[in-house]
């Protein structure tokens, strides 16, 4: 597990090592980075992805590390997830849906939000995992671009003349704790997500276990998590 993830592994850790196989969806899960350690702790995952070659890379991965049948992979868009994913009349099925660097891209945040918490089955819970505009600041305030750092402070895309691709969206604790209660979904607390795992891995040489320890001790804790790279949250369906 890389330090920069600690903190989100160990939010899920007792929801995923219970012991007990949850069916989990990943949205927006691509190659398969969360769904195929998931599927070794014996969950039963699928994977909405937009992209065909991400999706073929996952069935790969989840091949060759044996869980091929506990991974599926169905190509869609998150905002769009009740076409490929129906929902019966009392709501979903899924125990754990997971939206990690998602909302970032997506058409509409909110309306990705809303339909992985229809998918959700009452009680079940939705891992949400984001940019953090105040870290995405200061990364581009330390590597000598101040305008871009105030344009991403202003939520301006930092890059306007960029080819044709839209800008990546960041977002405050207050932005994502508001999608997510929009969403109808009850927020546990946030958590930042590398507060210092990215500089300390490309710049000290420091000990993983070191940094993975850190990373753990800085994760709810400000002022520390209010500049971490990302942002992390669990919450529940009523």
């Amino acid at each position: 597990m890389p330090a920069r993830a600690a903190a989100v592994w160990a939010a899920l850790d007792p929801l995923v090592a219970a012991g007990r196989p949850l069916r989990v969806l990943d949205v927006g899960g691509g190659s398969g980075t969360l769904a195929v350690p998931l599927a070794r702790l014996g969950h039963d995952v699928t994977v909405v992805d937009p992209s065909a070659d991400a999706l073929a890379t996952l069935t790969r991965r989840a091949q060759t590390a044996g869980v091929g049948e506990r991974v599926h992979g169905v190509q869609g868009d998150g905002d769009q997830l009740h076409e490929v994913v129906p929902a019966g009349e009392d709501g979903g099925s899924w125990d754990l849906a997971l939206c990690h660097s998602v909302l970032e891209v997506v058409d509409d945040p909110a309306a990705t939000l809303r339909e992985l918490a229809r998918a959700l089955r009452p009680g079940g819970t939705a891992s949400v995992a984001s940019a953090n505009r105040a870290g995405a600041v200061l990364a581009r305030a330390a590597a000598g671009h101040p305008v871009e750092a105030l344009a991403l402070l202003e939520d301006r895309d930092p890059a306007p003349r960029r080819a044709a691709r839209p800008a990546r969206r960041r977002f405050s604790p207050e932005d994502l704790l508001a999608l997510v209660e929009g969403a109808g979904l009850q927020p546990g607390s946030w958590r930042g997500v590398s507060v210092v795992a990215d500089l300390l891995d490309a710049t000290s040489g420091a000990a993983p276990d070191a940094v993975r320890r850190l990373e753990l001790a800085l994760a709810e804790s400000s002022p520390y998590r209010d500049v971490a790279a990302g942002l992390h949250l669990l919450a529940t369906r009523p």
